[in-house]
């Protein structure tokens, strides 16, 4: 089986997000969307929160699996016999972020392959980060989220960080 992991903190899970997810789902008969659990990062949304978003917005669909981790993105891979990390890239930058983490991850499992997808054009600026200070201050965010998300979002007021 093809198994590919989408690492990352998904604080929200966005429309960006959602773009290079549902294009690169052809390409692998599993795709993990992982939630990487970093101590030194402080979510928005609890991670049960962000878990229970992919799980709604991919309900209908069995090659996507949920999921959070911490330590190595490469030791979750192996214990997931995963031999892809799928990465979107908005911009150059990200590109060059993204390939030095890439050459770091093969070095410590040469089997591993990173797959990067370009966002479509419409969701290049779309950032979780500008994300959650539009929410922070009470904006609208309907542009940049799945309908799972928003929906959940007017049940909640706007959360503070959480400790």
């Amino acid at each position: 089986m093809r198994i590919c992991v989408f690492p990352g903190t998904f604080d929200p899970i966005t429309l960006g997000h959602k773009d290079v997810i549902d294009r690169a789902l052809d390409l692998f008969d599993e795709l993990i969307i992982a939630i990487g659990v970093n101590s030194s990062k402080v979510p928005m949304f609890a991670l049960e929160q962000r878990l229970q978003w992919i799980r709604d917005i991919y309900k209908d669909e069995p090659r996507i699996k949920a999921a959070s981790y911490q330590g190595l993105t490469v030791d979750f891979c192996k214990e997931n016999n995963a031999r892809y990390i799928l990465r979107g890239i908005r911009y150059v930058n990200d590109f060059e972020y993204e390939k030095a983490i890439a050459d770091v991850n093969r070095a410590m499992d040469d089997k591993l392959e990173t797959i990067f997808l370009t966002c479509t054009p419409q969701y290049t600026s779309i950032a979780s980060t500008l994300v959650r200070d539009i929410i922070r201050n009470k904006g609208n965010v309907s542009q940049f989220l799945p309908a799972e998300v928003l929906a959940s979002l007017e049940k909640l007021e706007a959360p503070e960080p959480r400790p």
